[in-house]
């Protein structure tokens, strides 16, 4: 289905820029509402999930919150919220520095490594359904974006 026929589209786009723009807000909204329905099993959002990948990541070393941060997809997120919800699930630990008492490390858990593991294989069947893409289409798409993000 084309976006115009996904968003009851009746007026011509201005540009094919404004129809691109339309398009990838749509899409995002649509692959975040995919991915929250089956990591809605484990109790995440989408931005515990990258916190808990970003930190997989760096295993077995702890990384800061400020690195999270820079690491984070939605930078608008906030990351020491997100740490403590993860904490409060056993996912991730936070510990201290003793060099610095303002900056503490985060770990991921055994049991949050355990838990990415099975939603890998939920990411992996879901992505089964990009199959409308060619390998060398999705490469070609996601060097476009890159582009578009270029300064």
């Amino acid at each position: 289905m084309s976006i115009i026929d996904d968003i009851k589209q009746t007026k011509p786009f201005r540009s094919p820029i404004e129809k691109v723009t339309v398009n990838i807000l749509f899409t995002s909204n649509w692959l975040t509402t995919e991915q929250a329905g089956f990591l809605k099993k484990y109790g995440l959002s989408s931005q515990q999930y990258n916190v808990l990948r970003i930190l997989r990541g760096q295993y077995p070393n702890p990384i800061t919150v400020n690195e999270i941060i820079e690491r984070m997809l939605d930078k608008m997120s906030n990351a020491s919220r997100l740490v403590d919800k993860l904490l409060l699930k056993g996912l991730v630990e936070r510990n201290q520095r003793a060099t610095d008492r303002r900056a503490c490390d985060v770990s991921i858990t055994e049991k949050g490594l355990k838990i990415l593991t099975e939603i890998d294989k939920l990411q992996r069947d879901w992505e089964v359904g990009f199959n409308k893409l060619t390998e060398t289409e999705a490469e070609t798409l996601s060097n476009l974006l890159d582009k578009l993000r270029e300064k």
